[in-house]
Protein backbone atom coordinates (compact mmCIF):
# COMPACT_ATOMS: atom_id res chain seq x y z
CA UNK A 1 0.00 0.00 0.00
CA UNK A 2 1.22 3.66 -0.52
CA UNK A 3 1.80 5.32 1.65
CA UNK A 4 -0.19 8.80 1.90
CA UNK A 5 1.82 12.18 3.11
CA UNK A 6 1.18 15.75 3.62
CA UNK A 7 4.56 17.96 2.27
CA UNK A 8 3.49 21.63 3.91
CA UNK A 9 5.62 23.67 1.54
CA UNK A 10 7.20 23.64 -1.95
CA UNK A 11 10.90 22.17 -0.80
CA UNK A 12 13.86 21.77 -3.24
CA UNK A 13 13.99 18.91 -5.97
CA UNK A 14 16.63 17.31 -4.19
CA UNK A 15 14.46 15.89 -1.52
CA UNK A 16 10.79 16.26 -2.99
CA UNK A 17 11.58 14.12 -5.71
CA UNK A 18 12.23 11.30 -3.45
CA UNK A 19 8.91 11.88 -1.86
CA UNK A 20 6.87 12.23 -4.75
CA UNK A 21 8.53 8.58 -6.19
CA UNK A 22 7.68 6.50 -2.84
CA UNK A 23 4.66 8.15 -1.83
CA UNK A 24 1.07 9.64 -2.50
CA UNK A 25 2.52 13.17 -1.86
CA UNK A 26 0.09 16.35 -1.48
CA UNK A 27 2.49 19.32 -1.59
CA UNK A 28 1.08 22.75 -0.23
CA UNK A 29 1.30 24.88 -3.11
CA UNK A 30 0.86 28.58 -1.67
CA UNK A 31 3.59 30.84 -0.59
CA UNK A 32 2.29 31.38 2.52
CA UNK A 33 2.15 28.13 5.22
CA UNK A 34 -1.36 26.96 5.16
CA UNK A 35 -3.53 27.88 8.21
CA UNK A 36 -4.25 25.47 11.06
CA UNK A 37 -7.45 24.76 9.44
CA UNK A 38 -5.74 23.54 6.28
CA UNK A 39 -2.87 22.22 7.91
CA UNK A 40 -5.36 19.19 9.21
CA UNK A 41 -6.95 19.22 6.39
CA UNK A 42 -3.83 18.49 4.32
CA UNK A 43 -2.57 16.06 7.02
CA UNK A 44 -5.55 14.51 7.82
CA UNK A 45 -5.98 10.90 7.04
CA UNK A 46 -2.07 10.74 6.34
CA UNK A 47 0.58 8.70 7.05
CA UNK A 48 3.61 11.03 7.33
CA UNK A 49 4.17 15.27 7.04
CA UNK A 50 6.85 17.03 6.29
CA UNK A 51 6.46 20.39 8.16
CA UNK A 52 8.64 23.78 8.66
CA UNK A 53 8.91 25.92 11.47
CA UNK A 54 6.14 28.20 11.00
CA UNK A 55 3.56 24.31 11.37
CA UNK A 56 2.34 24.31 14.70
CA UNK A 57 2.08 20.38 15.84
CA UNK A 58 0.26 20.24 19.19
CA UNK A 59 -2.38 17.63 20.81
CA UNK A 60 -5.06 19.53 19.48
CA UNK A 61 -3.63 18.67 15.54
CA UNK A 62 -2.52 15.48 16.35
CA UNK A 63 -6.17 14.62 17.86
CA UNK A 64 -7.25 16.17 14.46
CA UNK A 65 -5.57 14.41 11.96
CA UNK A 66 -6.25 11.00 13.35
CA UNK A 67 -4.04 7.76 14.76
CA UNK A 68 -2.90 7.06 11.70
CA UNK A 69 0.22 9.26 11.21
CA UNK A 70 3.44 7.27 11.78
CA UNK A 71 6.12 10.18 11.38
CA UNK A 72 6.53 14.13 10.85
CA UNK A 73 9.77 15.12 9.16
CA UNK A 74 10.60 18.94 10.07
CA UNK A 75 12.65 20.44 7.41
CA UNK A 76 14.90 22.82 10.09
CA UNK A 77 17.62 22.45 12.42
CA UNK A 78 15.12 23.27 15.60
CA UNK A 79 11.55 21.92 16.40
CA UNK A 80 10.12 24.52 19.32
CA UNK A 81 7.22 23.54 16.75
CA UNK A 82 6.31 20.31 17.35
CA UNK A 83 5.02 18.98 20.83
CA UNK A 84 7.84 16.63 21.10
CA UNK A 85 6.42 14.96 24.17
CA UNK A 86 3.19 14.64 22.86
CA UNK A 87 4.49 12.80 19.35
CA UNK A 88 6.41 10.20 21.81
CA UNK A 89 3.52 9.80 24.26
CA UNK A 90 1.61 8.74 20.56
CA UNK A 91 4.34 6.91 18.78
CA UNK A 92 4.56 9.00 16.70
CA UNK A 93 8.55 9.79 15.71
CA UNK A 94 9.70 12.71 14.50
CA UNK A 95 12.88 14.12 12.55
CA UNK A 96 15.01 17.04 11.83
CA UNK A 97 17.73 18.14 9.63
CA UNK A 98 21.22 19.36 11.75
CA UNK A 99 24.83 19.26 10.43
CA UNK A 100 24.00 20.54 7.15
CA UNK A 101 23.30 23.97 7.47
CA UNK A 102 26.40 24.86 10.10
CA UNK A 103 28.17 26.40 7.62
CA UNK A 104 25.99 28.76 6.20
CA UNK A 105 24.71 29.95 9.18
CA UNK A 106 28.11 30.63 10.69
CA UNK A 107 28.71 32.96 7.70
CA UNK A 108 25.24 34.73 7.52
CA UNK A 109 26.29 35.40 11.70
CA UNK A 110 29.65 37.09 10.40
CA UNK A 111 28.08 38.65 7.48
CA UNK A 112 25.51 40.74 10.18
CA UNK A 113 28.49 40.90 12.83
CA UNK A 114 30.30 42.91 9.72
CA UNK A 115 27.48 44.55 8.61
CA UNK A 116 25.99 45.92 11.68
CA UNK A 117 29.47 47.24 13.29
CA UNK A 118 30.83 48.95 9.34
CA UNK A 119 27.03 51.08 9.32
CA UNK A 120 26.83 49.05 6.11
CA UNK A 121 22.61 49.53 6.39
CA UNK A 122 23.05 53.38 7.18
CA UNK A 123 25.56 53.60 4.33
CA UNK A 124 22.85 51.92 1.84
CA UNK A 125 20.47 54.21 2.94
CA UNK A 126 22.06 57.26 2.31
CA UNK A 127 23.22 55.67 -1.02
CA UNK A 128 19.81 54.59 -2.14
CA UNK A 129 17.85 57.92 -0.96
CA UNK A 130 20.39 60.12 -3.09
CA UNK A 131 21.84 61.63 0.38
CA UNK A 132 25.40 61.30 -0.91
CA UNK A 133 27.10 64.12 -1.45
CA UNK A 134 30.39 63.87 -0.56
CA UNK A 135 32.99 62.06 1.53
CA UNK A 136 32.34 62.19 5.17
CA UNK A 137 35.18 62.04 7.47
CA UNK A 138 33.19 61.85 10.68
CA UNK A 139 30.58 59.53 9.32
CA UNK A 140 29.61 55.87 9.06
CA UNK A 141 32.30 55.44 11.49
CA UNK A 142 32.11 52.08 12.55
CA UNK A 143 33.65 49.50 14.61
CA UNK A 144 37.20 47.33 14.19
CA UNK A 145 36.77 43.88 14.58
CA UNK A 146 40.86 42.80 14.47
CA UNK A 147 41.93 41.48 17.77
CA UNK A 148 38.43 42.34 20.06
CA UNK A 149 36.63 39.90 21.94
CA UNK A 150 33.58 37.74 20.55
CA UNK A 151 31.27 35.99 23.06
CA UNK A 152 29.59 33.14 22.01
CA UNK A 153 26.68 32.13 23.35
CA UNK A 154 26.05 28.50 22.61
CA UNK A 155 28.89 26.61 21.45
CA UNK A 156 27.63 23.88 19.09
CA UNK A 157 28.28 23.23 15.43
CA UNK A 158 27.40 26.77 14.80
CA UNK A 159 28.94 28.67 17.24
CA UNK A 160 32.20 27.08 16.87
CA UNK A 161 32.13 27.51 12.74
CA UNK A 162 30.89 31.10 14.37
CA UNK A 163 34.16 31.62 16.23
CA UNK A 164 36.86 29.69 13.94
CA UNK A 165 36.14 32.33 11.20
CA UNK A 166 36.67 35.16 13.92
CA UNK A 167 39.65 33.95 15.80
CA UNK A 168 41.12 32.76 12.80
CA UNK A 169 40.08 35.94 10.56
CA UNK A 170 40.84 38.51 12.65
CA UNK A 171 42.64 37.16 15.28
CA UNK A 172 39.52 37.63 18.18
CA UNK A 173 39.62 36.15 21.41
CA UNK A 174 36.76 34.03 22.20
CA UNK A 175 34.94 33.71 25.00
CA UNK A 176 32.10 31.56 25.59
CA UNK A 177 29.01 30.32 27.50
CA UNK A 178 27.95 26.54 27.12
CA UNK A 179 26.09 23.65 29.23
CA UNK A 180 29.46 22.01 29.24
CA UNK A 181 33.33 22.71 28.53
CA UNK A 182 34.39 22.33 24.99
CA UNK A 183 37.89 21.34 25.55
CA UNK A 184 38.50 21.46 21.41
CA UNK A 185 37.67 24.75 21.06
CA UNK A 186 39.52 25.68 24.29
CA UNK A 187 42.64 23.94 22.40
CA UNK A 188 42.17 25.42 18.64
CA UNK A 189 41.26 29.12 19.74
CA UNK A 190 42.06 29.48 23.26
CA UNK A 191 38.49 29.76 23.79
CA UNK A 192 37.59 30.72 27.60
CA UNK A 193 34.44 29.48 29.06
CA UNK A 194 33.06 31.79 31.21
CA UNK A 195 29.74 33.00 32.66
CA UNK A 196 27.22 35.08 30.77
CA UNK A 197 27.89 37.85 33.15
CA UNK A 198 31.29 38.19 32.28
CA UNK A 199 31.01 37.52 28.71
CA UNK A 200 28.10 40.20 28.71
CA UNK A 201 31.07 42.74 30.48
CA UNK A 202 33.84 41.70 28.63
CA UNK A 203 32.62 41.18 24.33
CA UNK A 204 33.01 43.67 22.26
CA UNK A 205 30.95 41.50 19.39
CA UNK A 206 28.16 38.81 20.88
CA UNK A 207 26.52 36.22 18.73
CA UNK A 208 23.62 34.17 19.81
CA UNK A 209 23.54 30.15 19.28
CA UNK A 210 21.74 28.84 21.68
CA UNK A 211 18.36 26.77 21.58
CA UNK A 212 15.21 28.33 22.88
CA UNK A 213 13.83 26.53 25.79
CA UNK A 214 12.54 27.83 29.06
CA UNK A 215 15.83 28.69 30.30
CA UNK A 216 16.78 30.84 27.29
CA UNK A 217 12.84 32.78 26.52
CA UNK A 218 14.05 36.34 26.57
CA UNK A 219 17.54 36.04 28.17
CA UNK A 220 19.09 38.93 26.57
CA UNK A 221 16.20 41.34 28.62
CA UNK A 222 17.47 45.03 29.55
CA UNK A 223 19.69 44.06 32.43
CA UNK A 224 21.43 41.95 30.02
CA UNK A 225 22.23 44.41 27.41
CA UNK A 226 22.62 47.32 29.84
CA UNK A 227 25.85 44.92 31.33
CA UNK A 228 27.19 44.94 27.36
CA UNK A 229 29.93 47.36 26.57
CA UNK A 230 28.90 50.94 24.52
CA UNK A 231 30.85 49.97 21.67
CA UNK A 232 28.98 45.91 21.92
CA UNK A 233 27.81 44.78 18.44
CA UNK A 234 24.92 41.90 19.11
CA UNK A 235 24.00 39.51 16.48
CA UNK A 236 21.22 36.71 16.39
CA UNK A 237 21.02 33.71 14.31
CA UNK A 238 19.22 31.18 16.95
CA UNK A 239 15.51 31.87 17.70
CA UNK A 240 14.15 35.41 17.96
CA UNK A 241 12.77 34.93 21.23
CA UNK A 242 15.60 34.56 23.12
CA UNK A 243 15.47 38.30 22.84
CA UNK A 244 13.09 40.54 24.49
CA UNK A 245 12.98 43.22 21.14
CA UNK A 246 11.84 45.99 23.10
CA UNK A 247 14.84 46.04 25.60
CA UNK A 248 17.00 45.82 22.49
CA UNK A 249 15.30 48.66 20.84
CA UNK A 250 15.93 50.54 24.13
CA UNK A 251 19.71 49.12 24.39
CA UNK A 252 20.01 50.73 20.02
CA UNK A 253 18.53 53.70 20.92
CA UNK A 254 20.10 54.99 24.07
CA UNK A 255 23.59 54.21 23.11
CA UNK A 256 23.85 50.79 25.99
CA UNK A 257 25.28 49.10 22.85
CA UNK A 258 26.19 50.06 19.18
CA UNK A 259 24.58 48.33 16.55
CA UNK A 260 22.93 44.56 16.35
CA UNK A 261 22.39 42.18 13.21
CA UNK A 262 19.23 39.90 13.77
CA UNK A 263 18.18 36.66 11.31
CA UNK A 264 14.93 35.90 13.73
CA UNK A 265 12.74 37.68 15.21
CA UNK A 266 9.70 37.07 17.33
CA UNK A 267 7.04 36.75 15.78
CA UNK A 268 8.43 35.73 12.24
CA UNK A 269 8.14 37.49 10.00
CA UNK A 270 8.86 40.69 12.30
CA UNK A 271 5.68 42.67 13.59
CA UNK A 272 4.47 45.23 11.39
CA UNK A 273 4.72 47.61 13.83
CA UNK A 274 8.48 46.40 15.01
CA UNK A 275 10.34 50.02 16.21
CA UNK A 276 13.60 47.60 15.08
CA UNK A 277 12.42 48.00 11.28
CA UNK A 278 13.35 51.70 10.74
CA UNK A 279 16.56 51.83 13.00
CA UNK A 280 19.98 52.87 11.38
CA UNK A 281 22.06 50.50 13.56
CA UNK A 282 20.00 47.07 13.01
CA UNK A 283 20.77 44.94 10.30
CA UNK A 284 17.96 42.83 9.85
CA UNK A 285 17.50 39.66 7.38
CA UNK A 286 14.25 37.16 6.74
CA UNK A 287 16.05 33.98 8.14
CA UNK A 288 18.22 33.09 5.92
CA UNK A 289 21.02 31.49 7.80
CA UNK A 290 20.61 28.26 5.91
CA UNK A 291 19.76 30.06 2.58
CA UNK A 292 22.75 28.22 0.41
CA UNK A 293 22.01 25.69 -2.87
CA UNK A 294 23.97 23.31 -0.91
CA UNK A 295 22.60 23.68 2.55
CA UNK A 296 18.82 23.77 1.33
CA UNK A 297 19.27 20.69 -0.80
CA UNK A 298 20.85 19.21 1.95
CA UNK A 299 18.18 19.74 4.23
CA UNK A 300 15.38 18.25 1.93
CA UNK A 301 17.44 15.11 1.60
CA UNK A 302 17.92 14.69 5.06
CA UNK A 303 14.12 15.73 5.22
CA UNK A 304 12.73 13.36 2.61
CA UNK A 305 14.50 10.45 4.31
CA UNK A 306 13.33 11.19 7.53
CA UNK A 307 9.92 10.71 6.06
CA UNK A 308 10.72 7.68 4.14
CA UNK A 309 12.16 5.64 7.10
CA UNK A 310 9.59 6.98 9.15
CA UNK A 311 6.70 5.67 6.80
CA UNK A 312 9.06 1.95 6.59
CA UNK A 313 9.58 1.75 10.27
CA UNK A 314 13.32 2.23 10.12
CA UNK A 315 15.72 4.51 12.07
CA UNK A 316 15.44 8.06 11.51
CA UNK A 317 18.90 9.49 9.76
CA UNK A 318 18.11 12.46 12.61
CA UNK A 319 15.93 11.62 15.26
CA UNK A 320 14.33 13.99 17.56
CA UNK A 321 14.05 12.59 21.08
CA UNK A 322 11.97 14.28 23.65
Amino acid sequence: MTHKVFVTRQIPEAGLAKIRAATDCQVWPERMPPSTESLIQGAKGCDGILTLLSDRIDADFLEAVGPQLKVISNFAVGYNNIDVHETTRRGIVVGNTPDVLTDATADIAVTLMLAAARCIKKGIENVSQQQWLTWEPMEFIGQDLRGKTLGIVGMGRIGQATARRCHFGWGMQILYTARSGKPQAESEMAASHVSLDQLLAESDFISVHTDLNPGTTHMFSTSAFQAMKPNCVFVNTSRGGVVDEDALYEALTSGSIFAAGLDVSDPEPLAGNSKLRDLPNCVIVPHIGSGTTSSRNAMAEIAADNLLAGLSGNPLRHQVEA
